[in-house]
This record gives C-alpha cells, sequence and structure tokens, in this order.
C-alpha cells in the first residue's frame, strides 16, 4: 500500500490522479488531497440538475464530472477528500462498509462518534460528515469519499440546486442530507493540516503502507494529459450525461413566459418558447446550441431578444 498526500489544489488534475492510478498502476493506493472550490457530480448525472447554474457560473466555480457514481458534493479548501485504490476480488468489489470502516476507526479514535448512514455517507449525531462512491476497473476497485472538517457550508448549499422539479431524467438523482464540519469536534485537532497530518499516519499505519510525497515526473505528465484532454473538456462535464427535458414559467418585459427544451448531450435538440414574438421566434434557433449561459445569453443578444444576464437563469 502506497499512502500519497497529493499537494495540487487542481480538482481536474486530482480526478485524473484517482482515475490513472486507477487504471495504468498495479499498486495499491490511499490518496490524500484538497481541492479549490468546486462542484463534483457523480457520472450519471445532469449537471445543471444537480447544481444552482447561477450561483456556480456567478461565483466561477467549476462544475466537474468524475467517474464513480453517486450524488454531488461540493470541494474547498476546507473539505479533504480519500481515496482507495485496492485490487479485489471479482465480485466481491462494492463494499462501502468495508471501505469506510478505516475512516470511522480514525474519526472515533479522536472523539467523534462516526456511524455509517443509509446513503453509503458517514454521519456524525445525525449530520453528513462524508460522501463516498465507488467505481470498478477490471479487478480493481475505487472508492473515495470526502470529509467536512472546515468547508464553507453556506456556499456548499448554494451552488447545489434544491428544487429539481423543473428537469424531467433518467439521471441519477442526489440525496441532499443535513451537513456538519468536524472542526470543533475532534479531540487535539484544530486545522486542515493537522487532519491531513493525523488521517495520513492513521490510515498509512492501518493498511501497513510506505508514504511517498510526489508523483513521479511521467506519471505527472501523463496525469496532466488525461486532466486536459477529459476532466477539463465541456463534452465529459456537461455533455456526457443522460438526455432531459427543463421547462419554466417566468416573467420577462413583464409578460408571463413559458420555455421547454429537450437536451442530449448538453445540446439543445427541441425548444419552444411562448411570450414575446421574439422570443417565440428565437426558439427555433436555439436547437443545435448547448445549453449554457454563455452560449444562450450571445444568441439572444445577437438577435435583439430582451434578455438581460439576469434573466438568462431563467433558462436553467
Amino acid at each position: 500500500m502506497i499512502c500519497f498526500y497529493n499537494e495540487s489544489h487542481d480538482p481536474y488534475f486530482n480526478l485524473a490522479v484517482e482515475e490513472y492510478l486507477l487504471k495504468e498502476k498495479k499498486d495499491e493506493f490511499i490518496v490524500i488531497s484538497v481541492n479549490d472550490p468546486s462542484v463534483i457530480i457523480g457520472k450519471h448525472q445532469v449537471a445543471h440538475r444537480e447544481t444552482d447554474t447561477e450561483q456556480v457560473t456567478r461565483n466561477k466555480i467549476p462544475v466537474i464530472r468524475r467517474i464513480t457514481g453517486g450524488g454531488t458534493v461540493y470541494h474547498d479548501h476546507g473539505n479533504v477528500n480519500f481515496a482507495f485504490i485496492l485490487n479485489s476480488e471479482p465480485g466481491r468489489q462494492v463494499d462501502f462498509r468495508k471501505y469506510t470502516l478505516p475512516v470511522m476507526g480514525f474519526l472515533k479514535y479522536f472523539g467523534v462518534n462516526a456511524e455509517f448512514g443509509d446513503k453509503n455517507d458517514i454521519r456524525a449525531e445525525g449530520f453528513k460528515i462524508s460522501g463516498n462512491a465507488e467505481h470498478v476497473y477490471r479487478n480493481r476497485v475505487l472508492h473515495h469519499g470526502t470529509l467536512l472538517f472546515d468547508a464553507d457550508l453556506q456556499m456548499l448549499r448554494s451552488v447545489i440546486r434544491k428544487a429539481t422539479d423543473k428537469y424531467i431524467t433518467r439521471a441519477v438523482r442526489s440525496n441532499p442530507s443535513p451537513v456538519t464540519n468536524l472542526k470543533g469536534k475532534m479531540r487535539d485537532i484544530d486545522s486542515v493540516s493537522g487532519f491531513i497530518t493525523a488521517i495520513m499516519v492513521w490510515l498509512s499505519s492501518y493498511f501497513g503502507g510506505d508514504v511517498i510525497k510526489s508523483l513521479t515526473d511521467e506519471d505527472a505528465m501523463k496525469i496532466y494529459h488525461l486532466s486536459a484532454d477529459k476532466y477539463r473538456k465541456w463534452d465529459w462535464n456537461y455533455g456526457y450525461g443522460p438526455e432531459y427535458i427543463f421547462s419554466n414559467d417566468f416573467i420577462l418585459e413583464g409578460l408571463p413566459h413559458h420555455c421547454t427544451f429537450e437536451v442530449k448531450e448538453g445540446i439543445i435538440i427541441k425548444s419552444k418558447i411562448s411570450g414575446l414574438p421574439e422570443m417565440e421566434n428565437i426558439s427555433a434557433k436555439l436547437t443545435g446550441y448547448p445549453h449554457m449561459p454563455d452560449e444562450m445569453y450571445d444568441l439572444f443578444r445577437k438577435n435583439n431578444c430582451p434578455v438581460s444576464w439576469d434573466d438568462i437563469f431563467n433558462f436553467f
């Protein structure tokens, strides 16, 4: 077992680290990392349905799809990520209880009454402190999770969409839960850096692993290319998800409007807008456009539609 602290805060790169180690290496790994503010969605989710598009756009928070299933989570410098990349026997690879056990043991040792939740999460006093997800690749499994230590919970709540009834889709739906931070609840640990040191020591001792501090230059370069070719791509983050239908009623120029979009691979394939004549006329022109704020706003403005930047979020 190789225990590795990934010093990068780049969420695109860090997600690529996990996929690369899972698919290109034979060793077993524990990876600890902290990401810059970002929203990470499950592989089979619709990005706009799971995130508050207005909030992530205005705050310039990237939305990134991971290779594991499950729901949407928020990352920032107060959230610590852990990943186990392990060899496993076929048919016994998916085991959330097994892989969360060492993490719960760590938390209990430092005074947190951690329990396994009914959504494959870890809870303390009824509040979610860790979301978990898995991906199986041949005879290997990636199990990774979050640990909320001192995250911005106000931002977390604002960037994850609460009302999803405007979207009709077969995509995986998140199961939001009340959350809390671990800071102030752990004995002798009062900082993110102290938390990272403690969990590294605990997990390396638990698994009998050797700690390494950095990737080789060759591995880092391959991971960089994977992050650039996949995790930074719109096609992966927004286009990959299942098709969906979006509909909404809103007021524009003092008049009631209604819009319905059918979206496949992130592209509007059918569009209908009722209301002002210029809005009805532009409806057909939206076909073939990405269902994204910037692109739609540019089209509306070029066609003299009375849509402000604030108005554009009525379409998400």
